[in-house]
């Protein structure tokens, strides 16, 4: 076999392990954003719409400032089963890609780097403890700013999953 096509071999699939362990990293990355928001209702009922939703959704009232007119929710977000059993998948194969090449380069070690395949559940367990936690909700009616008297326009802070979520469900727009 020619002598580049193994250290060759072994860069790239390094460069991929190190690939899948910022791709493992990100999973748990927070995301959270501020997004303004308009709405063709009243505040009063925009207000009483946001509260229903967020329960619906298993989030609680955790503060209210009547002064700067500004509620938070609280509530925790579970991590998924799918996620973590993809994720450990995807770690069994580059480890054993990673095992593969070298087996090939140090053949009386083979067996010692296949059996770091069993390792691979490291990175489901990671995700599911740094995923499972809880998030905030941090809503804040604005001054009507719009030339419709009906219309509302609210600042939210929260996952970027959240805010399209809730875009979707109550047909808000972002401001512009």
């Amino acid at each position: 076999m020619n002598t580049l096509i193994l250290p060759s071999t072994l860069v790239l699939t390094l460069l991929l392990a190190v690939g899948l362990f910022f791709f493992i990293r990100a999973s748990v990355k927070d995301r959270t954003q501020k997004v303004k928001l308009v709405c063709e209702q009243a505040e009063a009922s925009l207000m009483e719409q946001l509260q229903q939703y967020f329960q619906q959704r298993s989030y609680r009232v955790a503060a209210v400032d009547p002064q700067q007119n500004q509620v938070t929710f609280a509530g925790v977000v579970r991590p998924s089963l799918f996620l973590s059993i993809f994720l450990t998948l995807l770690t069994a194969v580059g480890i054993l890609c990673l095992a593969l090449v070298w087996g090939m380069l140090f053949p009386t070690l083979s067996t010692l780097f296949l059996s770091l395949v069993v390792l691979s559940p490291v990175a489901g367990l990671f995700y599911w403890k740094k995923a499972g936690r809880s998030e905030q909700v941090m809503l804040k009616l604005e001054a009507n700013n719009n030339q419709l008297p009906t219309s509302s326009q609210i600042t939210v802070i929260a996952h970027r999953d959240e805010l399209i979520e809730l875009q979707r469900a109550l047909q808000l727009k972002p401001c512009e």
